[in-house]
């Protein structure tokens, strides 16, 4: 195995952009190998590296770990990211646990047709709008803290901003209505690992495409449609 980590995945967002994300903002070099094609994941499973013949799938640390939680957690725990104590922990899982359900959302927004997608949009704006960005906006300004959980920079914060950016996409001005929020997106922006990772030329994805679509229908033998949540 590589002494990188090595993720395994299409090229583009889904499942594996919150690895990314959370690999690039403890700072740690990562390499990819894209998912082209049937035989390319035909490979995988028949290799037994796909525990329960799925992807993501990621090399570290001489494992190679399916489930996006397990992979993330033990991400966030190596690189000290994961709290100081088993309530912060607690804590943090909470929160990320709240942005997955936001984002949850959003992960097949690109599959869904385009009257679905209308009303996925406004979905999706509703949601971040009045369930989950009021209780990160509460918790910001009662402790009155840099960060969501004991004053460092943690997993929960760069999960909420990945979840920010996204709905921002569908709705520039979102965070209009929290001004929390938006000093919150402003600082963890300006950390010099994240700051990077936005940057042109990183190995953040763009928003998906028909390409990515088509593709990992292909692989996947994806021939149903997608229903708007």
């Amino acid at each position: 195995m590589s002494a990188k980590p090595k993720l395994y995945y299409f090229a583009g967002r889904g499942k594996m952009e919150s690895i990314r994300w959370l690999l690039a903002a403890a700072g740690v070099e990562f390499e990819e190998e894209f998912l082209e094609t049937r035989d390319q994941y035909e490979k995988l499973l028949q290799g037994g590296s796909l525990l329960f013949q799925q992807v993501p799938m990621v090399e570290i640390d001489g494992m190679r770990m399916v489930q996006t939680r397990a992979i993330l957690s033990y991400i966030a725990a190596k690189y000290n990211l994961y709290g100081k104590d088993l309530k912060e922990r607690a804590l943090i899982d909470m929160y990320v646990g709240g942005t997955e359900d936001l984002m949850g959302f959003i992960l097949m927004f690109p599959f869904l047709s385009a009257e679905d997608k209308e009303k996925q949009c406004a979905t999706i704006v509703q949601k971040a709008t009045s369930r989950y960005f009021p209780v990160y906006e509460k918790v910001l300004k009662d402790h009155g803290q840099d960060f969501l959980v004991g004053n460092n920079f943690s997993w929960a914060d760069v999960h909420l901003l990945e979840a920010i950016l996204m709905v921002e996409e569908k709705k520039s001005d979102v965070l209009s209505g929290f001004p929390q929020l938006q000093a919150f997106k402003a600082r963890i922006s300006s950390i010099p690992t994240i700051k990077k990772f936005l940057e042109p030329g990183s190995q953040r994805k763009p928003v998906p495409d028909d390409k990515y679509v088509e593709t990992v229908r292909r692989v996947l033998h994806m021939y149903y449609d997608v229903k708007a949540n």
